[in-house]
């Protein structure tokens, strides 16, 4: 295992959903229900489906694409999403 990889993983994963809307699901439901450890578990589920998902999706496309094109076109859809939640499209 790459532990540098992991790592560096970890930290961007980590604080890019910090204060996330997911994190507000979670409180949400985890004060409506009062069964934490119920959402927490559900939580982690859909979240290792989800990144499941990702990972299988990047590996591929990385078979068939360059790098670095899909650095530029994840960044750019990112920008382009940003301008249109600003301008109230999304």
């Amino acid at each position: 295992m790459d532990w540098k990889v992991m790592m560096a993983t970890f930290g961007a994963v980590f604080f890019a959903e910090l204060a996330d809307k997911t994190q507000l699901v979670g409180i949400g439901l985890a004060s409506k229900t009062g069964k934490p450890f119920s959402v927490w578990l559900g939580s982690v589920a859909a979240y290792i489906v989800v990144t499941v998902i990702s990972v299988i999706i990047g590996a591929t496309l990385a078979r068939h694409i360059k790098p670095e094109f899909i650095r530029y076109a994840g960044a750019s859809l990112f920008i382009a999403i940003g301008i249109l939640m600003l301008l109230g499209r999304l």
